[in-house]
């Protein structure tokens, strides 16, 4: 996946921004005010990195080379897959679905409801 096919599935998922909290060089997607995925955009090969949960971590790590502990981030539970070809579109936006799920999982009821209400 491009980066502008990367940022554009981010910003499908319900509830998404997009934001620049690092600066133009680093859009962040949250749901709800929190995280759960980045895009850098100054990089040879695309990339992205997304929430998981530790035994995913380490078995998408295992499964593909192109898969790395994220830069700058809890490693234990963010990974940064690189789009060099090597792994496949769908499971790269199932890997996003499930990063958004993650976070969704993780608001409060409060927000969960408010989310759910979205259009």
């Amino acid at each position: 996946m491009t980066i502008q096919e990367l940022r554009e599935y981010c910003r499908t998922k319900k509830g998404a921004s997009e934001e620049l909290p690092f600066g133009d060089e680093v859009p962040v997607f949250k749901v709800m005010g929190k995280m759960f995925a980045l895009v850098p955009l100054m990089v040879d090969i695309p990339r992205i990195n997304l929430k998981c949960l530790p035994e995913e971590s380490l078995e998408r790590r295992a499964q593909y080379e192109a898969v790395q502990p994220a830069f700058h981030m809890n490693k234990k539970h963010w990974i940064t897959a690189l789009c060099d070809g090597t792994i496949p579109r769908q499971e790269l936006c199932e890997w996003i679905d499930r990063s958004h799920e993650i976070v969704v999982q993780k608001l409060t009821k409060a927000k969960q409801k408010e989310l759910a209400e979205l259009e």
